[in-house]
């Protein structure tokens, strides 16, 4: 079989499997106001036909997904993603200009709370001689500048917040918003920094309630997720800018899986990260060369999200730039 039979027998392959997938999941809550919700995001940062280009809009996904082991869900399978890099991520984007479709993790974390601390609806408040809730001395300036920031985002028309938990909801999520940043070319951005689980059990091979332990040993079939990134450089959103992420904890093949994705998914960018050492340093592979980020140790609060952030923006820049010319 010749290259090029061989990737279209592939190509079919992936196609039935991703078709497969999304007809056999259960269908999207609310998806006619996700949709609605998306479209009026996108018209607000587009310009009218005739004039100057809108505002580049990023797609950012965040936290991971669950693999549910029940319709009526009791169980799941879940990881251990914060949703840190996405939300610190997000900041930096809206303060450089950009709109952001956030599409994150129910209860992970969200933009401009990185000042914040976990639990800050208990830690941030207290209660006064009045007997009034009031923001604890401590965090007054960082919440003032939280609440500020994200109603400023959000009012301008520089922020869209939706909410996912099942891999199935997130899988739709991300084909709608493609569908809806497809005509935006390169001036759409995607940055996939969500953890995506790798299998899953089919919708209509679960268990429809509560899998009973008096059953005994609990044996389960998983299938693997279909590669959804390939099929949206290629059909969802093709001119648009792709970032995508590895994590392993093994630095030794990091670099390496990082540029096999990188030429499987054909994306422009991947950001390789090691578990120990994603929050002080990531390398950024793309075709042509290799940057590692670092966290400014000599900045107090400094993240690697701000120096990662802008050398992507430097490179959408030169991205867009080849694309008009």
């Amino acid at each position: 079989m010749d290259s090029t039979n061989e990737t279209l027998t592939l190509q079919k392959k992936l196609d039935a499997e991703i078709d497969s997938f999304f007809d056999s999941a259960p269908p999207l809550k609310d998806s006619a106001n996700v949709w609605k919700r998306l479209t009026e995001f996108v018209l607000l940062n587009s310009s009218p036909p005739g004039e100057d280009r809108g505002r580049r809009i990023v797609c950012v996904t965040s936290g991971g997904t669950t693999v549910p082991l029940e319709q009526r869900c009791v169980r799941y399978i879940d990881n251990f993603s914060s949703g840190h890099r996405g939300a610190a991520s997000t900041d930096c984007f809206v303060k450089a200009g950009y709109a952001v479709i956030f599409l994150y993790r129910s209860g992970t974390c969200q933009p401009y709370c990185s000042s914040l601390p976990d639990d800050a609806l208990l830690e941030c408040f207290e209660i006064s001689n009045e007997s009034k809730i009031q923001v604890s001395q401590p965090y007054s300036e960082a919440v003032k500048r939280a609440i500020s920031d994200h109603q400023a985002a959000v009012a301008g028309g520089l922020l869209l917040k939706l909410p996912f938990t099942t891999i199935f909801e997130y899988l739709q999520l991300l084909k709608m918003i493609s569908q809806s940043l497809k005509d935006l070319g390169p001036y759409a951005v995607f940055y996939l920094a969500a953890a995506v689980s790798d299998f899953y059990v089919p919708w209509n091979s679960m268990a429809v309630h509560k899998i009973q332990s008096a059953s005994g040993p609990l044996d389960l079939q998983l299938n693997q997720v279909p590669k959804m990134l390939y099929v949206l450089r290629t059909e969802w959103a093709p001119l648009a800018f792709c970032i995508s992420f590895k994590l392993e904890t093994d630095s030794k093949i990091l670099l390496e899986k990082a540029d096999m994705a990188l030429k499987k998914y054909k994306m422009h960018a991947v950001v390789a990260n090691e578990l120990l050492t994603r929050k002080e340093e990531v390398t950024v592979v793309m075709t042509d060369e290799k940057i590692t980020v670092h966290r400014d140790k000599h900045q107090p609060g400094a993240d690697v999200e701000t120096p990662l952030i802008e050398l992507l923006i430097d490179r959408h820049s030169a991205y867009i730039l080849h694309q008009e010319f």
